[in-house]
């Protein structure tokens, strides 16, 4: 009897594992679809124009393949939300501030696409067109007005307040240093009840800076780094010339600081790679990125919601675990790759 009972649960594991690969399967397409129609863009400020629209650059760039877009002539920032698919509790959200020198932005490659990987691991992305060109203090103001409006629009976005992090890239890291060490010190004056609200970002991503140290290689005189400074993850390699310093400046700032800070550098890769793929190792920072992520508690392990849907109690078979609060779950399952293993347990008899 107890073979038989053996075989008899073993066979509906097995079920179970095919099942959860085809519905995870068919739900990675029908995530993509549902993604592209929950977005949602708004005007960061109430008195701006409506009608206008950035001016798009001719492409440019073909050292990680398909050439960047970028845009420009920004004068009335928006707020662009991608919603972390087939997520029933409030997820993490992450402002994404593409690079581009100030002078424009780079809104595929450092933008849209960030969006899609930051989704893929359960985070909602709200991708940030601030104010270019040659307008660093609109572009502060923007940056700390789009914190404020995510935790104003927590709920309705389905996000979780207290787990709202910032990623830039190049002069976009550049914003998110100067948001998350300077967001204490109001950039304007309040416009409405949004800016009640607090816009120093729980975490920072910060990838290959610009413009965060002197000639000297000294982290300039407006970053100044204190224990309220969010955690931060840096990534920059040794040969992206003329910034390389950034990354171990600010590490170093926030290391005396006493704030959390994990500082990765590679040999190789440059500038302005995003999530592009090449041959250098560099290309393997989102999995480090998210390792952090994981390791900080802002993400899970794995798809909490799918088991859900896929298993029920039957009365002629040991009782499986159908719910995620019970303190008993992570002693009596086992979790491999993308599928949960569900084994019997006396405590829910």
């Amino acid at each position: 009897m107890k073979m038989k009972k053996m075989i008899k649960t073993g066979s509906l594991l097995l079920c179970l594992v095919a099942l959860i690969h085809t519905a995870t399967a068919g739900r990675a397409l029908a995530d993509n679809a549902a993604c592209d129609s929950q977005k949602v863009t708004l005007r960061l400020w109430p008195s701006a124009s409506q009608d206008e629209q950035p001016t798009v650059l001719p492409p440019r760039g073909k050292a990680w393949g398909t050439p960047a877009i970028r845009i420009t002539n920004i004068t009335s920032p928006t707020l662009t939300i991608h919603p972390a698919p087939n997520a029933h509790t409030p997820a993490p959200a992450v402002l994404v501030c593409p690079g581009g020198a100030y002078k424009y932005l780079v809104i595929d490659k450092e933008g849209t696409e960030i969006a899609q990987w930051l989704n893929s691991i359960g985070v909602t992305a709200a991708v940030l067109q601030y104010r270019v060109p040659d307008n660093r203090p609109g572009a502060l103001q923007d940056a700390q007005r789009a914190m404020k409006l995510i935790r104003q629009n927590a709920k309705a976005w389905n996000i979780d307040p207290k787990q709202v992090g910032a990623i830039g890239f190049s002069a976009g890291a550049h914003l998110i240093a100067q948001l998350s060490t300077g967001h204490d010190t109001p950039a304007y004056e309040k416009v409405d009840d949004a800016d009640s609200l607090s816009c120093r970002p729980d975490f920072s991503l910060v990838i290959y800076p610009a413009y965060l140290t002197g000639k000297e290689g000294k982290l300039k005189e407006d970053i100044i780094t204190t224990d309220k400074t969010p955690p931060a993850f840096i990534l920059q390699t040794q040969d992206d010339y003329g910034y390389g310093a950034s990354s171990l400046a600010y590490y170093q700032a926030l290391t005396a600081a006493k704030v959390p800070a994990e500082l990765h550098i590679f040999q190789k890769g440059g500038h302005g790679y995003g999530l592009r793929k090449s041959d250098n190792p560099v290309s393997g920072w989102p999995k480090l990125c998210e390792q952090w992520l994981k390791s900080n508690t802002i993400i899970g392990n794995a798809d909490r919601t799918l088991i859900l849907d896929m298993v029920h109690h039957n009365p002629h078979e040991p009782h499986y675990k159908t719910a995620f609060n019970d303190p008993g779950y992570v002693q009596n399952t086992g979790y491999n790759g993308k599928v949960y293993f569900l084994f019997e347990s006396p405590h829910w008899q």
